[in-house]
């Protein structure tokens, strides 16, 4: 099973890569499928590659669910 998970994008690199965080987690992503986004931003990242710009609002909803579920676990 795939699953892809909202990251704020914390800083842009020359090179086409971001750093994301996602819960105290900084990762470099590629962002070679999206156009048009920035620090703050809110993408969709799956294996390494930011696939989609993402509302800020839906993403820490979304966040929230996946917190809220790894505790009911």
């Amino acid at each position: 099973m795939c699953l892809a998970i909202p990251a704020r994008i914390l800083r842009l690199r020359a090179d086409g890569l971001a750093d994301i965080e996602l819960d105290g987690v900084i990762k470099e992503v590629s962002l070679d499928l999206v156009d048009n986004v920035g620090p703050g931003d809110y993408v969709i990242v799956h294996v390494g590659y930011a696939l989609a710009r993402l509302d800020p609002v839906e993403a820490e909803r979304t966040l929230a669910l996946f917190a809220e579920a790894g505790a009911a676990a």
